[in-house]
């Protein structure tokens, strides 16, 4: 080989290898540029900042990945089996940890599209607590009792699922039932006077205040004042107590089950 050929050789892929560099010195300048709009979106839609670094991070090495590829292919190395080799342990990847994956994208979604949030109280899964956390695969919740519940993302962001917590107002229901000798107008004017002295039962929307039911023993009666979400086991569990010594004191009475049974001599 003359010193002519070698210099040619030389020419030729050092300006390939020179090009490449350009191509892999801008593509990090682009890359970085990208990563720092998407960073710009997803703090202006207030993202969780675990998910935010974990997707930025993602998308770079995406992105880095695409590059190196571009980049061998402009150096003449052959990157169709590379790929496919890829692709084969991508697939293997996935089907090895696809509840894992499926949790994971549950969790994207979560804090995507917010469902709910930090503090807020949910019934999801068959169990009710307060969201203490939202991680990336899990779902911590805290039940009234004090327990430590881990919800798995996948079933719970496509699953049924009750936020007590998005409305500011809730609806207190509770029903009463009353002896067909009782004075039916009196108690629901009672109740009306409970609800109106009540500071934490709201006056928009007004109580509801129902005859639901005629019963073999009772009539009963719906009683549904309106509260602050935060005022809502208050005054469930206070009315109820109220109630029962107000019925009392008006002798009022709570009927219960009874049988008469009549025994017939021969």
């Amino acid at each position: 080989m003359n010193q002519e050929v070698l210099i040619s050789l030389a020419t030729q892929y050092g300006i390939l290898i020179l090009k490449s560099l350009i191509v892999l010195f801008i593509g990090f300048k682009v890359i970085a540029i990208i990563n720092s709009i998407i960073s710009k979106i997803m703090d202006k839609n207030s993202l969780d900042p675990s998910l935010k670094s974990f997707l930025v991070s993602l998308i770079s090495i995406i992105l880095k990945a695409c590059l190196f590829i571009s980049v061998a292919s402009m150096l003449g190395v052959q990157t169709t089996s590379f790929v496919a080799l890829l692709g084969a342990v991508g697939l293997a990847v996935g089907m090895a940890l696809r509840g894992t994956l499926s949790n994971f994208a549950g969790g994207v979604m979560i804090l995507l599209f917010r469902p709910f949030k930090v503090g807020d109280v949910v019934e999801a899964q068959g169990v009710t607590g307060t969201v203490k956390s939202i991680q990336i695969f899990n779902t911590i919740m805290l039940t009234p009792d004090k327990k430590t519940i881990i919800l798995p993302n996948g079933p719970l962001s496509t699953g049924n699922m009750t936020n007590y917590s998005i409305e500011p107002v809730r609806r207190v229901d509770l029903s009463f039932g009353i002896g067909y000798d009782d004075d039916l107008k009196l108690a629901k004017d009672t109740l009306e006077a409970m609800a109106k002295s009540d500071e934490r039962v709201l006056s928009d929307p007004p109580t509801d205040i129902l005859v639901s039911e005629l019963g073999d023993n009772a009539v009963t009666i719906l009683f549904r004042p309106y509260v602050k979400k935060e005022d809502y086991w208050g005054v469930h569990f206070d009315m109820i107590e109220r109630v029962k010594l107000k019925f009392d004191e008006l002798g009022i009475s709570f009927p219960y089950p009874q049988q008469d049974v009549y025994m017939h001599q021969k």
